[in-house]
């Protein structure tokens, strides 16, 4: 049966919104063929194909190396002069080892949405494509993953049980680089935390070719650090983490013109201050495309997408979103009761590769003055070539420290300010001006910090990865990586340079 939102549109075409934000359709074939082919040929690398793998060592130029490195962030595409496309624990050693007697820098690429510095000849690659086994223990709500899962493999494991992790916005992002990001849920973050408060171990190859089991007692240090400081301190080769009742909730999305962005803005600060931690929202500005995969009562238009989540009785979340649906009339509104497996609907992120172009911060407070400023900036009048600015309500168990402390940072922070521009090369330096522009101008309520998973290419300096962590726990983690990683082999990242 076709499920109609009140203004007869079919709910599915909404709750497909970003997928065809994201779409080449959409974007007029922004989304092309990744120019990894034309890159991997070309002169030798230097490296030696090595022995004893169980997968498989690629070389610039040779079949299947493009799309073993093809990445989901089409605006910066790998070249390494050496593609490990692991298949076991044994394959990462094996890479680590030939890195460290070459000095090479080595990086780690599972889905490849999150890019942060280029990776050329000198470097090795070790892709996680093919490591995917996920298990689950019902009884202990605990399930365990190799690095190449993705959130969805893990849910499609554990809700036919009735539970999940503390997962992201999209079931297509690895589940290791989202929890060692720190791992922000659009659906259970404010209720229990940030994903890397829930992890109980972790397999890691560190720079010395070993491969570990870190607990809580086998390294605290290393433990504290991995959770929050990604791949600088090895590579992971499973995780293993909590689990949590997997609760249907009420949410969706609620569109709005474009002109009622400000009106919802100010109403949406004074709300977030009154709602219980089972609430989780986000509030984007949003232009999109004139394009037929978008429904026309939003296609082309400039607008503002209100996010909800909440987990408890539907009585109660209508009840608390009636003031902001009351602000103006919705373009559409597809919030609804909803099976937990619904989730991808609240944020409707891109499933289609496409060249992203993306910028950050994190904000102590949201006044009207700030509200002012971002809708001047970024409002439906400005002249600004930025697809998305989105402010997302932090609050509630993500302010409050795990059982376990960790390099997740920036606790007392309100929002987070994210700022994405889907553009082909030619528009790239426009939409990056832009989203300078905006950061510059919120940054009177700015914390000074960053969430370090939505840290892309323009903010991976090492003044800005500093920003991510307090003083203190930078000069923390720069001497973990001295323990573990003196050389920083682990340095195509989001680096942290060793004391």
């Amino acid at each position: 049966m076709t499920e109609q939102t009140s203004d007869g549109v079919d709910r599915r075409r909404v709750l497909g919104l970003g997928a065809a934000v994201g779409a080449t359709t959409a974007l007029g074939g922004l989304a092309t063929a990744s120019p990894a082919s034309a890159r991997g040929a070309g002169r030798p690398s230097g490296f030696a194909r090595p022995k004893g793998l169980d997968g498989r060592a690629l070389l610039p130029g040779e079949p299947g190396y493009a799309d073993e490195i093809a990445p989901f962030n089409l605006a910066q595409v790998p070249s390494p002069g050496l593609v490990i496309a692991a298949a076991s624990a044994h394959d990462v050693r094996i890479a680590v080892n030939l890195a460290a007697r070459r000095r090479a820098p080595i990086a780690v690429l599972a889905t490849g949405h999150q890019h942060s510095v280029p990776i050329g000849r000198d470097a090795v690659v070790v892709t996680t494509r093919a490591l995917r086994g996920v298990t689950v223990d019902p009884r202990r709500r605990v399930a365990r993953a190799q690095a190449g899962a993705l959130s969805g493999d893990v849910l499609d494991a554990t809700l036919p049980l009735g539970l999940t992790p503390v997962n992201g916005s999209t079931p297509i992002v690895g589940i290791v680089g989202y929890t060692l990001g720190g791992g922000l849920s659009p659906t259970l973050g404010r209720r229990y935390g940030y994903a890397a408060d829930h992890v109980r171990s972790f397999d890691l190859v560190t720079a010395d070719g070993r491969l570990r089991r870190v607990t809580p007692h086998s390294d605290p240090e290393l433990f504290f650090g991995v959770r929050g400081g990604k791949s600088n301190f090895g590579l992971v080769t499973a995780i293993e983490f909590d689990l949590f009742p997997a609760p249907d909730f009420y949410g969706g999305s609620i569109i709005f013109d474009g002109q009622d962005a400000a009106r919802l803005l100010h109403a949406y600060r004074r709300w977030v201050c009154t709602v219980p931690d089972a609430m989780s929202s986000s509030v984007a500005l949003m232009r999109l495309p004139d394009a037929e995969a978008v429904p026309p009562p939003v296609r082309g238009k400039a607008v503002a997408s209100l996010r909800i989540c909440w987990t408890g009785r539907p009585d109660t979340g209508a009840a608390l979103v009636r003031p902001l649906r009351a602000v103006a009339t919705p373009l559409l509104d597809a919030v609804a009761q909803q099976p937990y497996a619904a989730f991808p609907a609240i944020h409707n992120d891109p499933v289609d590769p496409t060249p992203a172009y993306e910028r950050t911060g994190l904000l102590r407070d949201l006044p009207g003055e700030a509200v002012d400023a971002l809708i001047a900036v970024a409002g439906p009048e400005a002249p600004n070539p930025v697809t998305l600015v989105e402010l997302r309500h932090l609050g509630g168990a993500l302010s409050r420290a795990p059982r376990q402390p960790s390099a997740v940072a920036h606790r007392d922070a309100a929002f987070t300010l994210f700022t994405a521009g889907i553009a082909a090369p030619q528009d790239a330096a426009a939409v990056r001006r832009a989203q300078a522009g905006i950061i510059r101008r919120m940054s009177p309520w700015s914390t000074g910090g960053m969430y370090l998973n939505f840290m892309s290419a323009d903010d991976s300096s090492t003044r800005n990865v500093a920003d991510a962590y307090p003083e203190h726990v930078y000069r923390r983690l720069r001497r973990l990586k001295r323990r573990v990683d003196p050389q920083n082999l682990f340095r195509l990242n989001h680096n942290i340079p060793p004391v």
